[in-house]
């Protein structure tokens, strides 16, 4: 008769258990522990340290000076050139972010329908957000050059007067904005795409037999299924074109955001405050004001988009 096999001792199988629930309730937090520690390093502190510097009057080859407390923020707010960069900030980036997440979801509804050779459509649209910066740049001021732009070239050919597309305060916006379209409306687009490849064609379908036209679906189903991904849209856009250097930097061979500053956004300003003038004090208030205000656009755009979700979930 064989030997009955041994039975383990409570204790191990209440140890198993309580490190059971222990790699349960603790492995998350690990695996997500090391984002938290990059953006720690890499994202808080600075921010922090941007703070700090901001209160006191810093140099560039001296370092830390005196403390100021709220002496930076005072003579940024109460300058000329805070103001004009932040009006020339807002400006370019209403003439981009709208018609761009407005051109992004156009395009991805037109990509989600039965084309030939979509997965050559979908690459394409991308293309563009390849393309470096600087070449965007070239080939952009080349259309709209002042004397030889092809812009002007056809508008002369269509018999209307030449724009200063460089002297004009809003010309140079829009020029600028559509820089910034030409490159993020297909990533944009893309992001769209793939939040309405997810919505179940059953719905559609059921639309469809109750009688709404392809206008009526897209306003009916598509769009409030788009919802969380339209926030996420708009908020990207929206710190993103607050955010915007490269291309008004490159508009022209001086990068100071024109003779006049009639393009010069915020985040020119704070590199003219840093590098230029060597005051990193006025740079780093600079950066805390245009941080606050990224976080108040944002926080009024996801109040908006509430509201609207609100107000249309209340009419049906």
């Amino acid at each position: 008769m064989p030997a009955p096999a041994p039975v383990p001792p409570r204790g191990g199988r209440r140890g198993r258990g309580r490190l059971g629930r222990l790699d349960s309730t603790v492995s998350p937090y690990l695996y997500i522990a090391p984002f938290f520690l990059l953006f720690l390093v890499t994202g808080l502190f600075p921010l922090v340290y941007t703070g700090w510097v901001a209160l006191h009057d810093w140099d560039q080859i001296m370092g830390q000076g005196e403390f100021v407390g709220m002496a930076n923020y005072v003579d940024v707010l109460t300058g000329r050139g805070f103001w004009r960069a932040l009006s020339n900030t807002v400006s370019i980036f209403v003439l981009s972010s709208v018609p761009q997440i407005l051109a992004a979801l156009l395009i991805a509804t037109l990509l989600d329908r039965n084309l030939r050779a979509r997965t050559l459509w979908r690459m394409g649209v991308l293309l563009p957000y390849v393309v470096a910066p600087v070449a965007v740049a070239l080939i952009f001021n080349n259309l709209f050059a002042d004397r030889f732009g092809l812009i002007n070239l056809l508008l002369e050919t269509a018999g209307l007067e030449p724009v200063r597309w460089h002297s004009d305060r809003f010309a140079s916006h829009v020029a600028i904005a559509t820089m910034v379209n030409f490159r993020w409306t297909g990533y944009n687009a893309l992001i769209l795409l793939a939040a309405m490849q997810a919505i179940p064609r059953d719905l559609y379908e059921q639309a469809a037999i109750d009688g709404a036209n392809a206008w009526r679906q897209f306003w009916s189903v598509t769009v409030p299924m788009l919802r969380p991904t339209l926030i996420f849209v708009i908020i990207t856009s929206t710190i993103g074109g607050l955010q915007i250097f490269d291309e008004p930097k490159m508009y022209d061979q001086f990068g100071r955001g024109g003779a006049d500053q009639q393009w010069q956004t915020l985040t020119i300003y704070l590199y003219e405050l840093g590098w230029t003038r060597a005051d990193f004090g006025m740079a780093s208030a600079v950066a805390v004001l245009l941080f606050l205000l990224i976080v108040a656009f944002g926080v009024v755009n996801f109040l908006l988009t509430r509201r609207i979700a609100h107000d249309e979930g209340g009419r049906r």
